[in-house]
């Protein structure tokens, strides 16, 4: 690699489900910022490189201790969209000076990760991605709490639609229902089990279901960056019998007893069958005090009709630009970040809004302060 900067953004895992469309939505926006798209079979990314254009596919070897040696440029920053085992990628652009955002990791994976990153020299921002569809919910739960002076609970709700499209990591994030995580309940620590403590919801596509408790980085972060004294992600499916089945399997330990190398592909098998596309919903309901001391609610609504996919390479992106300032705000300094640090909300709304993504619920916000984010 080699040590002179350049302006070129590499996507690991580029050419796949979700990292092409993060480079067609920042081709889109940004014509003329180079593109690396990353993997282990270069060849596969032609059709995409020439489609896209000041693009070039480059080998690139996550079991190698130094990812980025071998490339003929120094990236300015790296958006990782494929697991990174054994943190080699995270840590070699901490110690390369590169700004980096992970969009992969669990709340496990991602606590590890910030422990690990904290104890390097940074010269570049570490942007952890992970939460739900890349940032995109607790942004938009950033973006309510403002007319809150208490935040009592914060629920994201999920409803995963049985005909999306889905990357293979998405199977990965959800092979994690017979481990228990934690989450803030009225303040404290506890623990909880996946697929747990059902509630119904009214999703804005229509459809009313029972969403269950699972495991996402938004219920660690949204405490301690909103204040909130309690936060719950449930996620369903728009299938009654297959969101009842997996409860069914989880309640009687099933899914524990799957939870062995030898059952990978069975279990996975029930976690990951991709269709062709369906929309992708969330719904985030806070409660708590507004400014003046009254009880106060507000619900928002998302509906991306192009899918969970779609969604995660909107937040991906909102997260690239973010670290880099090309939101309109000036670009972070070296340290830890989380989405909703210090995050850009008229730009991120801008940015989902020009992507077809429907937002319901969020109070008017001003128009000046809007355009400054254009």
């Amino acid at each position: 690699m080699k040590s002179e900067n350049s302006n070129a953004v590499l996507i690991a895992g580029g050419y796949g489900v979700v990292g092409s469309q993060i480079a067609e939505i920042i081709r889109q926006r940004h014509p003329t910022i180079p593109l690396l798209l990353g993997g282990r079979n270069p060849d596969h990314a032609k059709a995409l490189v020439k489609r896209l254009g000041n693009a070039e596919a480059v080998a690139l070897d996550l079991e190698s201790t130094s990812p980025l040696k071998d490339l003929s440029l120094k990236p300015t920053a790296v958006l990782n969209v494929v697991n990174d085992p054994h943190d080699y990628l995270l840590l070699d652009c901490a110690r390369s000076g590169v700004a980096y955002v992970d969009i992969t990791r669990w709340t496990e994976r991602m606590s590890a990760a910030a422990v690990s990153v904290s104890l390097e020299d940074l010269r570049a921002p570490v942007m952890l991605g992970s939460a739900w569809m890349a940032g995109v919910a607790v942004i938009l739960a950033l973006a309510a709490s403002e007319s809150f002076s208490v935040i009592d609970n914060i629920d994201l709700d999920i409803l995963f639609a049985m005909a999306d499209k889905a990357g293979p990591n998405s199977a990965e994030y959800m092979d994690r229902l017979s481990i228990p995580f934690d989450i803030k309940v009225n303040g404290k620590v506890e623990p909880r089990m996946p697929f747990t403590d059902p509630k119904v919801v009214d999703f804005p596509g229509g459809y009313s279901g029972k969403v269950y408790r699972f495991d996402t980085p938004d219920q660690l972060t949204l405490p301690s960056t909103v204040g909130a004294k309690s936060v719950s992600g449930r996620i369903g499916f728009d299938s009654e019998s297959a969101t009842g089945s997996l409860a069914f399997m989880a309640r009687i330990g099933i899914m524990k007893l799957l939870d062995r190398p030898m059952f990978d592909g069975v279990r996975r098998g029930l976690l990951y069958n991709p269709g062709d596309g369906a929309a992708h919903e969330i719904v985030i309901e806070i409660e708590g005090k507004n400014r003046e001391g009254g009880v106060s609610k507000q619900r928002i609504t998302v509906l991306d009709p192009k899918g969970q996919t779609h969604l995660t390479a909107c937040g991906a992106t909102i997260q690239l630009e973010r670290v880099l300032g090309l939101d309109g705000l000036s670009a972070p300094g070296a340290g830890i970040y989380f989405p909703e640090k210090g995050a850009n909300i008229d730009a991120a709304l801008n940015l989902l809004r020009d992507n077809g993504v429907l937002i319901e619920g969020l109070a008017a916000r001003s128009e000046s302060r809007f355009k400054k984010a254009v």
